[in-house]
């Protein structure tokens, strides 16, 4: 009789993971049977790790048994960003000849497949020192997988690792909305739409929202935006009516018709400094920021036309279900999770609210190790997944009472938000790519 070898359990749970979060930017993968407590530094419940060149807060995508990820590598050997939770507004100096990679890696064993070397030259424009210049997190649709570069340019390969086409969408200038001399760089993702690419490209002067053709890189419309400059990721409402495309931005928080770029409605009264990705169920649409004096949620119902801005001393209405002010979370983009809305700001405080009339469940503080949480929650079977800047994943049971149930280290610094795909937690620290799992004995 043959000793019982160990197997990755990657069975009927392997759907993908296309893009920032996930289908619809929702953060949950259900039917996964995930790891609640693994040992990093151990190697215990850690099926692989791979180890990435450069700097990246991009996250991991999945499709079927590839791994896509994008880095920037320095010129500078000693390249570095700053975590932590503080006020600075500086940018970083590092403007030697950069590489920026696109890479695909073997889900079940970690193993670089390709990578690929998009554009190389100084930065077009600077990063703070929090960030790098590769924060948006690549898309998918099994056919093309897209990587934006800011103002590197826009690019798409297919699951092979050919170039099928790029663009050039010009150079950014995106820094404090109060404070031009400063850059701080682009993060807001793409995403792909039925045969669209969409990006969101909010900056100082000249901002857009623009569809491309996802075969060719034409432009099938471009809309121009009244806006300051963002870093959230457009998303995308399905709908039964209709869908719509929503983006989060600091002058109005705004709903199009993906298909042609037509705003269907605005609302006003969000922060001056907008990051977190919209999130959606059944008919409503959380949106939040957490630059104040404003910081705030919305609970925005779908359908909605026209300008929507609640009045003065309002927080709801026929259109916007319920609001709160100065709640909203700074970096991580809320969670919808059953039938609770959770939000992690960055100091570590996590609040958990009724999805129908934003009632507050709970409101506790993650026992971090205090820099802060730049990644958004993430959600499977029950649980939620919380990455602190200081290299710790919470685990915490969701629900309506507060509990953690592990703590795990990684050893390193975590800016992107995990992948959930294939009964893996896909992590992606300052320097790896880790796969977390269950192991289960197979007998031959």
């Amino acid at each position: 009789m043959r000793i019982a070898l160990f197997a990755l359990v990657v069975a009927a749970s392997a759907q993908d993971w296309p893009s920032f979060r996930g289908p619809t930017a929702s953060g949950v993968a259900d039917g996964q049977n995930l790891p609640v407590q693994w040992d990093a530094r151990q190697n215990a419940g850690v099926l692989w790790k791979t180890e990435v060149h450069g700097l990246a807060h991009s996250s991991p995508v999945v499709w079927g048994d590839r791994v896509f990820l994008t880095t920037a590598v320095s010129g500078k050997p000693d390249a570095t960003f700053k975590a932590g939770l503080y006020g600075e507004g500086t940018a970083s100096d590092d403007l030697s000849v950069h590489q920026w990679n696109v890479l695909c890696l073997d889900r079940a064993t970690g193993r670089v497949l390709w990578e690929r070397t998009a554009y190389q030259g100084v930065p077009k424009e600077k990063r703070h020192i929090k960030s790098t210049y590769a924060n948006a997190t690549p898309a998918t649709d099994g056919r093309v997988v897209v990587a934006f570069f800011g103002s590197q340019g826009l690019y798409a390969y297919d699951l092979a690792g050919n170039l099928l086409w790029k663009r050039d969408l010009g150079r950014f200038d995106v820094g404090a909305y109060d404070a031009p001399e400063f850059e701080w760089g682009t993060a807001s993702s793409p995403i792909l739409y039925k045969d669209f690419v969409i990006v969101q490209c909010d900056q100082q002067k000249g901002s857009f929202l623009a569809a491309l053709d996802a075969k060719s890189g034409q432009t099938v419309w471009r809309t121009e935006r009244d806006e300051l400059p963002s870093w959230g990721t457009p998303a995308i409402f399905p709908g039964r009516k209709r869908a719509e495309l929503v983006t989060n931005g600091a002058n109005f928080i705004r709903g199009y018709d993906p298909a042609n770029g037509k705003e269907l409605w605005r609302l006003g009264g969000s922060s001056k400094i907008t990051a977190p990705t919209p999130v959606s169920s059944g008919d409503l649409i959380i949106v939040a920021s957490g630059r104040r004096p404003e910081a705030p949620i919305f609970a925005i119902r779908a359908g909605a036309n026209g300008d929507i801005t609640l009045p003065s001393g309002q927080s709801r209405s026929q259109s916007v279900a319920w609001s709160k002010g100065q709640r909203g979370p700074y970096m991580p983009t809320p969670l919808i999770y059953g039938n609770y809305v959770y939000i992690l700001s960055n100091d570590g405080i996590f609040t958990c609210y009724a999805l129908a009339d934003g009632q507050e469940i709970y409101r506790q503080r993650i026992p971090h190790a205090g820099s802060g949480f730049s990644s958004s929650p993430v959600a499977s079977d029950g649980k939620i997944y919380l990455s602190s800047e200081d290299g710790e994943i919470f685990v915490a049971k969701a629900g309506p009472k507060f509990e953690i149930l592990a703590r795990n280290d990684m050893a390193e610094p975590l800016m992107a938000t995990p992948a959930i795909s294939g009964g893996l937690l896909i992590v992606r620290s300052q320097r790896h790519v880790w796969a977390i799992g269950q192991l289960r004995p197979t007998a031959r």
